[in-house]
């Protein structure tokens, strides 16, 4: 991870949880965060840092982040797939 810079005045970016030197951003809320209050995702492609507080709220796993994105693609497409089954069905010599 690359260090994070906030242009507060200070020259290094500091832990929102503990105040000590961040090592870099967490990936769901993007504060600040040094390692020892941060834990890493499961179930990606990519390993990435999230803050204890967003861990706590919705876990380290991002399943559900990519169910998500399934989920746009696959409920147009069967939206209309069934209105091309019911416009078949209506007019059946068309």
């Amino acid at each position: 991870m690359t260090l994070q810079h906030h242009d507060f005045g200070e020259k290094d970016a500091r832990c929102v949880h503990c105040g000590a030197l961040a090592v870099g951003p967490c990936a769901r809320c993007h504060a600040p965060v040094c390692g020892d209050c941060c834990v890493l995702t499961e179930g990606g492609a990519k390993t990435y840092a999230i803050c204890l507080a967003c861990e706590q709220a919705v876990g380290r796993s991002l399943r559900s982040s990519w169910w998500a994105v399934v989920g746009w693609f696959l409920v147009p497409i069967l939206a209309l797939v069934a209105l091309l089954l019911l416009l078949g069905w209506l007019f059946p010599h068309r």
